[in-house]
Parts: structure tokens; sequence; C-alpha cells
């Protein structure tokens, strides 16, 4: 299932994020330092489980994209750095908030905030990062860029209600799934793109392509995760494999088995997700299923489908160093599962 992707010189993109980390790398100095700044408190149980966290692990992909997306039209200043710094804190606020919600143990391979400090405390900390967040976000003074985050926070909210109908429903349709991570992973991934030609001061052709690259990129990287949830390794995931499986979390590759298998192959399902019985042997069982149905396959093709779509995107984008970056990053996210 290699992922070889193209752009508009038909040439293949490296699949590795090194040239977005390296081209962004003096920007992501001063967001590293501005993010342990700002999740410092005088009330010692913030920054301890903040920083618990923040220094897990993590590609930081969201804030590269705001500072690559800034930089490839040549801005001055450090506004990018401070927005890209609020995207990290909302996505760190939603990871502490998901754990409670989906009644996670691990998060980037150690045990998830909720495990060591309990439900009420991640909660808690994830709203001050949010509260934080939206302070960095005033403080840039781009009423425009704060539209566009605020709006995204507000629909990544909506996007956890919506996965709580979704959630261990096996009637949950493909469109309904698409609803749910586009809502919570694609629309922080479109905002974290579209602010940095916001700040730049650029037209609203800019702006839309870097939004529809960031948003194409979102789903084609929450779908790979999908995929990795029942074939791949804990170290690709940063979790246990299966323990989207074990929440009962209703995903792609789940909802398009359902949809081809038989009534007792449904019944296993509704067993395990629904009804929350799972027994040992069963997680081998669903991939076994999955793999049956081409689920993972085609959860992995769907992938590439809005991998492409975000590379198209980057063809009104400044051609350049940055722009190739970007590029990578696509074919980075879809190799994570060949």
């Amino acid at each position: 299932m290699a992922f070889v992707a193209t752009y508009s010189d038909s040439q293949p993109r490296r699949a590795s994020i090194q040239s977005l980390v390296e081209i962004v790398s003096p920007g992501m100095a001063s967001v590293n330092e501005l993010i342990l700044s700002k999740a410092g408190s005088n009330v010692d149980l913030i920054p301890e489980i903040a920083k618990h966290l923040i220094s897990s692990g993590g590609k930081r992909l969201r804030p590269m994209l705001t500072l690559a997306c800034a930089d490839m039209f040549g801005y001055q200043g450090d506004g990018h750095v401070t927005l890209a710094a609020s995207v990290e804190f909302m996505h760190t606020a939603t990871l502490l908030h998901d754990d409670v919600v989906d009644e996670s143990d691990m998060r980037r391979g150690k045990l998830a905030a909720r495990k060591l400090w309990g439900n009420q405390a991640s909660v808690l900390v994830g709203d001050y990062l949010l509260g934080q967040a939206f302070k960095m976000m005033v403080d840039v003074g781009s009423l425009e860029a704060l539209r566009i985050l605020a709006s995204a926070s507000a629909i990544i909210a909506e996007g956890e209600v919506l996965q709580l109908g979704a959630a261990k429903n096996i009637a949950t349709s493909e469109e309904d799934y698409l609803r749910v991570i586009e809502a919570k992973t694609a629309a922080l991934f479109a905002a974290a793109a579209e602010v940095g030609p916001v700040i730049a001061g650029q037209k609203d052709e800019m702006k839309q392509a870097a939004r529809t690259y960031g948003m194409e990129l979102g789903y084609a990287f929450q779908l790979v995760d999908d995929a990795l949830d029942y074939g791949g390794s804990s170290a690709d995931l940063g979790k246990d494999i299966g323990d989207d499986f074990r929440e009962g979390k209703i995903t792609l590759p789940v909802v398009l088995a359902i949809a081809r298998c038989t009534d007792g192959e449904r019944t296993f399902w509704s067993r395990c997700l629904e009804g929350e019985e799972i027994e040992t042997g069963d997680l081998d069982q669903a991939i076994e299923l999955l793999r049956k149905y081409d689920a993972l396959s085609d959860t992995v093709e769907r992938a590439r489908n809005y991998g492409e779509k975000a590379l198209r995107a980057l063809d009104p984008l400044p051609k350049g160093s940055h722009n190739d970056a970007l590029a990578d990053a696509v074919a980075f996210c879809i190799s994570r599962v060949s």
C-alpha cells in the first residue's frame, strides 16, 4: 500500500516531514518557548498536567502548518509564532478532553493525564489551555485570524458531540463519520493553515487554497490513524493497537466492514461495540473481518484521495521550498500506513 504522492510537476514527493521541520525550525523554537511560558500558572497542578502532555512528544504538525503558510509569503513579524502556539494549545486541550470522553488510558506512549490526575483535573486544565490560546489570539490583533480559530474551536466541540452520537452505534454511515472527522480533526488543520496567509495579508484566493490544503490533509491524517489502529504499531499511534475497538469507536474501517458483512458478522460487531462485551480473541476477529471486506485498504485509498486533493490545493500557492515541504508532509501522512 505504498503511497507515492505526485505534484504539479509530476515529480514524486518525499514521504517525510523533515523538510517541513527544517524550514520552520527557527519559528518552532520560538513557538516551543512560548508554549512552555504560557503553560505556566501559580496553580501548581496546571503546569504539571499541561507539561506532562506537551513534553510527551507529538510532531506538532498543526503549528508547523501555520508557520510555513505564513513564511511562504515572506511574512515579517512574530504574529505567526503566537498563532502557532495558540493552535497547539487548542490541540492539546482537545487531547485532554478526548481522553476523558473516550476513557483512554494512554496518550503518546505515556499514561493519559486522566489516569494520573483524574478526569476533573484533565478537563479543567484543558479549559485553561483553551483560555490561554484565545488570549494569545487576541494579542496578535488580527480579528480575522481570531474569527477563524474561534470558529474552529466551536466546530471541534460540535465534533465531540457528534462523536458521542456515533460511538457504539453500528448504524453510523460513512457520511456521518466523515462529518465527525471534519469537525474533530480536519477543521483545526484547515484553520492552522489558513491563518498563515491571513496574517501575511494575502488575498482570499491564497487563504482559501491554504485552508483547502489543511482540510484535505486533516481528513487524510485521521483516516490513516483509523487504519493504523487495526493494522499499525503502538509506536506509530502513541497508544495501544485496538484502542478504538476497545473503546467502542465507530471509525471508517468499521463502518465499511459493517456495511458489507453478513447478519452473523453484524451480530459480532453489535456485541463488541454496542454491547461492550469484548472477549479474548475478538480484536483478532475484528481485524480479520476488516481485511476480509477490504475495509482497511479502502480506508487508506480514501486517505490517498484526500492527500491528492491536498496536493492540488497547493498549486495556486507560491512555489518554492515551503510549498515543497508542505507537499512532502502529505506523502509522509499517507506513508505511515504503507
